[in-house]
């Protein structure tokens, strides 16, 4: 075969926490579906998770496979665990020699890795190998941790609950100290020169993203040519899981039959039903999951809660799961039909997609962001920690299409977390947003829209698509051929 004609071959090395590993896997099956050779590169326990999904791809004739590193027998059970919930701090050095064996041995057109694995742009640039960052954040957000480290305006802040602007930016962005990651807080603490985020994209071929231009336009310009960065936004990558099982798999299989919770949504009136997750690394203490119970029954709307981690801090162990629920709160809403619990994972996309739920109480998380967008769902924000607070703004104060629930804290993963918004917020926040008042209808108009572009942004001729297009075609201009 012709060398110019022949696939593009990508490698992509994804982080072993959820929230990273996820997208990325959708990444991978996006380049395939446009033709090039993705290969995911992963433990042997890890690959578990998203092996069904690579089957049904092969199946449909996608070149898309799994190549799984070789370890040693006393790896780190951190690196080999399976449940989704990796912190950032997990450290997966112990994979370098492994992955530069596999990359000597097969030197792929270009490999794609999340920056988590901090020790890898070395190593993938000692092999001479095309490397692509992913992050997986949006443009906002790394625009304006960009501008907080170079204007520094939280130092002028008198106390941590003062608002501040984040100068220099496409739109007026307020903060508050209270709101900052505690290493940006407190920096000669943590040893934090702000300098050292963009570190990966140095000498890289670029940066992956996944968002989509019309979600961001001002933010993606300001990426691109004040901060530097080549990018290619290729998302929202959700949107690639078609089928009803690769929606109802994605990440881990569900704790949940499937068909309970859609049975469940069928019940409901359209745009009656709220949606309640935190995400796959938040926990939250009993006691705030006790404002969040009380708060629901009280604003009387339907919901569907999936309830992640619980802290469990030392002396503290729960026994019984239900002490964290008001007293039969789980009888009354199973008798009246009006909510379901899950304990574990959820079937999110299912859900979001489905026509009876309405709203999205969120933890702003990217890739929980970017599916709320692409169902057309308004939301109620809750950030708690990462670069959620900046999502929140972008939600709620740029695209208008989210409500605050009046979260102040940024708490690291360490910490141990308490009930930070009561019940009678969570309550408010519910029945502004469900509601059909004039500015709950606004907000649902501007989200359906967004949604709208969302789909056509991935669709043939959509901006996210021309751009996987691009990359692709820039990486076969550039490739090395051997003679």
């Amino acid at each position: 075969m012709d060398s110019k004609s022949s696939p593009v071959e990508i490698f992509f090395f994804p982080y072993v926490g959820g929230g990273h590993q996820i997208p990325m896997i959708d990444i991978a099956r996006i380049f395939a579906s446009h033709g090039a050779k993705s290969t995911v590169i992963t433990t042997p326990k890890h690959a578990l998770s998203f092996q069904k999904s690579i089957n049904r791809d092969q199946a449909s004739g996608l070149s898309v496979s799994i190549k799984t590193l070789h370890l040693p027998d006393d790896i780190d059970i951190d690196i080999a665990d399976t449940d989704m919930s990796a912190s950032p701090h997990t450290d997966t050095s112990m994979l370098q020699e492994p992955l530069k064996a596999l990359l000597a041995e097969h030197k792929p057109d270009c490999i794609v890795h999340d920056a988590f694995h901090r020790w890898s742009a070395e190593a993938i640039n000692s092999l001479g190998i095309p490397r692509l960052v992913f992050n997986g954040n949006g443009c906002f957000s790394r625009c304006v941790m960009e501008n907080l480290g170079k204007y520094k305006p939280h130092e002028k802040a008198s106390s941590d609950y003062e608002p501040f602007v984040v100068p220099g930016l496409p739109d007026r962005v307020e903060l508050t100290k209270s709101q900052l990651p505690i290493m940006i807080r407190q920096p000669q603490q943590h040893g934090f020169v702000p300098k050292k985020m963009g570190k990966p994209e140095v000498n890289s071929f670029g940066v992956v993203v996944n968002s989509f231009y019309e979600l961001e336009p001002a933010y993606v310009e300001y990426f691109k040519k004040e901060m530097g960065n080549k990018a290619w936004l290729v998302g929202p990558v959700s949107l690639c899981n078609r089928n009803v099982e690769d929606k109802a798999e994605r990440g881990k299989k569900a704790t949940v039959d499937e068909q309970q919770v859609l049975s469940f949504l069928d019940s409901k009136e359209p745009s009656s039903v709220l949606y309640i997750s935190f995400g796959s690394l938040a926990r939250l203490a009993p006691e705030q999951l006790l404002e969040i119970a009380y708060g629901l029954e009280a604003s009387n709307h339907p919901f569907i809660w999936a309830v992640g981690k619980i802290f469990r801090s030392a002396g503290k162990e729960i026994e019984n799961e239900e002490t964290w629920l008001p007293s039969g709160f789980e009888e009354r809403i199973r008798e009246s039909k009006r909510g379901l619990i899950i304990r574990g994972w959820a079937p999110q996309l299912l859900i979001l997609e489905h026509p009876a739920v309405g709203g999205f109480l969120t933890h702003c998380g990217w890739n929980s962001t970017l599916e709320g967008v692409c169902a057309g769902l308004p939301m109620i924000t809750w950030p708690i920690t990462a670069e959620q607070f900046s999502n929140e703004k972008l939600i709620a104060d740029v695209l208008k299409i989210g409500m605050k629930v009046g979260s102040m804290h940024w708490v690291s993963w360490s910490t141990e977390p308490w009930a930070a918004v009561g019940r009678d917020k969570v309550d408010m926040a519910v029945k502004r947003l469900m509601s059909g008042d004039e500015e709950a209808v606004e907000m649902r108009r501007r989200a359906r829209e967004l949604g709208e572009k969302a789909k056509r942004a991935v669709e043939g001729g959509g901006s996210s698509y021309m751009d996987a297009d691009a990359l692709i075609q820039e990486l076969k201009s550039v490739r090395k051929y051997e003679s």
